[in-house]
């Protein structure tokens, strides 16, 4: 009866070691950025970690351009930017959950 304990006390550690890494791991996750450009640089987008876009840049010459293109762009260069956020949230994931493995856990994005 001991063993069983002693291995339920060790996995109750485990899950709070985890909780203190997923609580560590979210707020890294605030503090990412990731960028996405399109059209040779006439278009960058930053998102936050949480998917809130921080900041849209336009070039001067991209502004001659018809609107449609330049709607076309901006998706395109949110697009690139979500992508990257989801790889880099993904890793910081991969980081806090290492060796915890936890079957069809996905990050919300």
């Amino acid at each position: 009866m001991e063993l069983i304990m002693t291995d339920f006390s060790k996995i109750l550690d485990k899950a709070k070691e985890l909780e203190t890494k997923m609580k560590e791991s979210q707020q890294k996750i605030k503090e990412i950025r990731a960028e996405g450009v399109s059209g040779s640089d006439s278009v960058r987008i930053t998102l936050d970690g949480e998917g809130e876009m921080q900041t849209i840049k336009l070039s001067n010459e991209v502004m001659k351009e018809d609107k449609a293109i330049i709607e076309d762009l901006i998706v395109a260069a949110h697009n690139k930017a979500k992508s990257q956020l989801k790889s880099k949230t993904t890793e910081e994931i991969s980081k806090a959950t290492g060796g915890f493995g936890i079957p069809g856990f996905k990050w919300p994005l």
